[in-house]
């Protein structure tokens, strides 16, 4: 595996999210642990069932005092949209410069699509969890709800 992978210190994102709070993980070291994940489209079908599966899960994450942010290259306006149609309470970032994606060296599926990657960020800012799997969305909530846990103690 290349790239960001379990045991490096996870790339800062400093970004505003698709309702304005803004999303700064490096005020999160020290603090709480962060669930960063990568999709390639808002309103797909596979994106809609990993993003809603965050979303019915997110008072177990709160309750490991975890943050969940959703990174897609889809612009805020539609992540606005996404979020209001599915009731998504968390933050998904815009990454329509492929930055994120970039540093976090997420890559692309066949060259094109972009993958579908999930990180765990503990308190420290070291990568707990590097997770990717193409089809696999209710695998990302599992693996992350997993390894925080295991992280807490609660495993």
């Amino acid at each position: 595996m290349s790239g960001v992978d379990v045991g490096d210190t996870a790339p800062p994102i400093r970004r505003r999210a698709h309702d304005g709070r803004v999303v700064d993980t490096r005020a999160a070291i020290g603090a709480h642990p962060v669930v960063v994940y990568f999709y390639p489209r808002d309103a797909t079908p596979v994106c809609t069932r990993q993003a809603c599966g965050f979303r019915d899960r997110l008072d177990a994450f709160a309750a490991l005092d975890a943050e969940v942010i959703g990174v897609s290259a889809d612009d805020d306006a539609s992540h606005r949209a996404f979020a209001a149609r599915h009731g998504l309470d968390f933050a998904l970032v815009a990454d329509t410069d492929g930055a994120l994606s970039r540093a976090f060296d997420v890559g692309r599926a066949l060259g094109v699509l972009a993958n579908r990657v999930t990180f765990v960020i503990d308190r420290d800012g070291v990568v707990r969890l590097r997770y990717q799997a193409q089809l696999a969305a209710a695998r990302h909530v599992d693996r992350a709800m997993a390894t925080l846990q295991s992280l807490s103690g609660r495993a």
